[in-house]
Formats: structure tokens, C-alpha cells, sequence
């Protein structure tokens, strides 16, 4: 039979006839039938339902239930409902970025992977979800508009100051070392990665973190991070590390822009100063070698002279005369006197001894006078 029709009980019994009102009450147009409470038939428009009178029909239906004969019956379902409901809490999805961790009675139990999954409901078996096929980023030292400067500011190994942040990515490799062996691994990360850097940066001069040694940095610091948390037994794995900015503080930017600037005046004078000492070096160098060489030279020629005199003593001592005196007499005034026949003594004018200057000599002392 159905539900809804007028003749019958209904689901929660047989409603009062006229919903507890009289005829007269009524009114007027209003279908007389018994039971006009209910649902109308096809053709007349729906009655409105009255909620207050359902919810005390299901109110003493209920309390007829467990009150009555099958009151025991009543309270089994309802237990069994309650542990089922209590049983179907355990159903979890783990994501494919995730893994679950699951602990029984706060002990670790299992890992589970991604899916659909089941763990005994709470209070005995939870289940916490790491990230773990994602890569994690953490930046160090803040931003350019928000910085922080307990976290940015380190001493060089060469006792000089460096404004620096950057920027770690690691990954999750083992869910329960991760979850287990530290408290807050995300907070021992950024305090690892801050003390591998500022290690690092302590052994390393100021300019090749400015410049061209950055690529060093990062792979040191990188290994050192590794290193610790592997020591740790954190389950997780460094990606790399990233220096974003370095420069020199404001405070002290002008004295460094000085320092430089002395440095690089020192290594232009020195790179001058090697320069002149290898020019002189060369040119000693070369001098050595013409006089080795003109030496040399004079040696030989001594010696073919000697060959010679040994085999023609006199015609050699008379040739070596006769060049000696072309030598030094080439270079003062001679005067050729023809004595015969002369009574008196010859004088001479003085300047007839004096040296002889080449017209280029000449012109030279005479623009030195000048």
C-alpha cells in the first residue's frame, strides 16, 4: 500500500481526524474529508506540512520503541550503528604527493602509500600525512622588501661583512625518519641551513662571494647540509642551494668601495713596477749578451792575428803598427812639414791642435749654449 495513501496508517500512524480540529474550525472551501492533515490526492493543491507535530510523532514513536517489548532489539541496532560508524572513521585517502604515516597508540606502525586506505579508528591507530614526492623550498635571510638581518648578516674569512640570503629546496625521502626522528624538522632544517652557510662563508674571502665563487658556496654549503641531517637520520635529502643576493652592507659600503679601490691602485702599481723590472731585466740581459758576443769577437780576431805573426813576426808587427796609428790618428789634426830647407823654427797657430768637431757636435753644443 502506499505511504501516502489517505486510507491507510502512513509510516508514523494514523493522524488525528482533522489534525485535532473540529469541523467548525475549519474553513470554509477546505476539503472535509478525514484525514485532510495529509497529502492531497491528484488534482487539489498540497496542504502544508506541520513540522512541530512530525517531530512529536517521531519523538513518541521513538520512546515507544525503547520503552516497549522490542526495547532491547532497539538498543542492539543502535550500538551496531554506532561501531559501524566508529569502524568506517578509519577510511583515509592518501594523495599521490603524500605518504601516510600511520601510529598505533602514538607508536609508529606503517607507511602507507598513496590510495584509498584503512587504519583502526581513533583513539588506537592515526594517521599523519608527510609530503613526499614534492620538492620543499625554505628561504633564508627574508626578502629584498622584508629582511632579516640576524639571518643575513655574516663574517667572510677575511674579517669583513657580507649581506646574504638564499635559498634551500630539499625533499622528503623517508616519511617516518622525517616525522619521528626530530621534533619540528622543518624549523632543524633552517637552522642546519644557516649554520652550513655561515661555516662556509667563515672560510671564504669577501670577493669571490661577490663575484665569481658563489657556484663554490653553494655546493660546499650543500654537502655540509647533507652531511648533518644525514647524521640526524632526518629521511630527507638536499635538492640544492641557491645564494639570491650578496653584497656589502649600506653602513659599510663606501669603506669597502675604498678598500677596493686601494686594492686595485696596489695591483696596477705592482703589475707596473714587474713590468719595469722585466724591461730592465731584459735589457741587462741583452747587454750581457753583446758583450759576451763583442768578447768574443775580439778574441777571435786576436787569435787569427797571432796565427798570422807566427808565421810572419815582422810583417805582422808592422801591419799592427800601421793600424794602431790609423786608429789614433784619424781622429786629431795632423800637420805635414816638410823640413828641407827650412833655417827657421815652424809655429804653429794654436788652434791647429785642438780636437776636431763634426758638424753634428757642433750643431748640438750649440743648442745646449743656447
Amino acid at each position: 500500500m502506499p505511504w501516502n495513501d489517505n486510507a491507510g496508517p502512513g509510516p508514523w500512524g494514523s493522524p488525528p481526524p482533522n489534525d485535532g480540529k473540529k469541523d467548525g474550525d475549519r474553513p470554509k472551501g477546505e476539503d472535509q474529508r478525514s484525514g485532510g492533515g495529509g497529502p492531497r490526492g491528484p488534482g487539489g493543491p498540497p496542504s502544508p506540512v506541520d513540522v512541530n507535530a512530525l517531530l512529536e510523532r517521531l519523538t513518541a514513536r521513538l520512546r515507544d520503541t525503547f520503552s516497549g517489548p522490542g526495547r532491547s532489539r532497539a538498543i542492539a541496532l543502535s550500538a551496531a550503528a554506532v561501531v559501524g560508524l566508529w569502524g568506517l572513521s578509519g577510511c583515509y585517502v592518501v594523495q599521490p604527493k603524500d605518504q601516510a604515516v600511520v601510529t598505533t597508540f602514538g607508536a609508529y606502525s606503517r607507511t602507507a602509500g598513496p590510495g584509498l586506505r584503512y587504519h583502526l579508528p581513533f583513539p588506537i591507530e592515526r594517521a599523519e600525512m608527510v609530503p613526499f614526492t614534492s620538492t620543499q623550498s625554505l628561504d633564508i635571510g627574508g626578502s629584498a622588501a622584508q629582511p632579516v638581518p640576524d639571518e643575513r648578516l655574516m663574517l667572510t674569512g677575511d674579517e669583513n661583512i657580507v649581506d646574504l640570503s638564499f635559498t634551500v629546496q630539499w625533499r622528503v625521502t623517508d616519511a617516518a625518519k622525517y616525522s619521528f626522528n626530530v621534533l619540528e624538522p622543518d624549523a632543524v632544517i633552517k637552522d642546519v641551513a644557516e649554520s652550513a652557510m655561515r661555516e662556509v662563508v667563515g672560510k671564504t674571502a669577501l670577493t669571490p662571494i661577490l663575484t665569481n665563487g658563489r657556484g663554490q658556496v653553494q655546493d660546499q654549503t650543500k654537502r655540509l647540509m647533507q652531511q648533518i641531517v644525514d647524521r640526524y637520520a632526518m629521511g630527507v635529502t638536499i635538492q640544492s642551494v641557491n645564494i639570491q643576493t650578496a653584497t656589502t652592507p649600506g653602513p659599510v659600503l663606501e669603506a669597502y668601495r675604498d678598500v677596493q679601490r686601494a686594492a686595485q691602485n696596489a695591483q696596477s702599481a705592482a703589475n707596473n713596477a714587474r713590468g719595469e723590472a722585466a724591461q730592465i731585466k731584459q735589457a741587462a740581459l741583452g747587454y750581457r749578451e753583446q758583450v759576451v758576443r763583442e768578447a768574443a769577437g775580439d778574441a777571435a780576431r786576436f787569435n787569427q792575428v797571432y796565427e798570422q805573426y807566427k808565421l810572419a813576426p815582422a810583417v805582422t808587427r808592422e801591419r799592427l803598427y800601421i793600424e794602431t796609428m790609423q786608429r789614433v790618428l784619424e781622429r786629431s789634426n795632423k800637420v805635414i812639414v816638410d823640413s828641407k830647407g827650412a833655417n827657421a823654427p815652424i809655429i804653429l797657430p794654436s788652434e791647429t791642435f785642438r780636437p776636431r768637431v763634426s758638424a753634428s757636435n757642433a750643431a748640438a753644443a750649440e743648442g745646449a749654449v743656447r
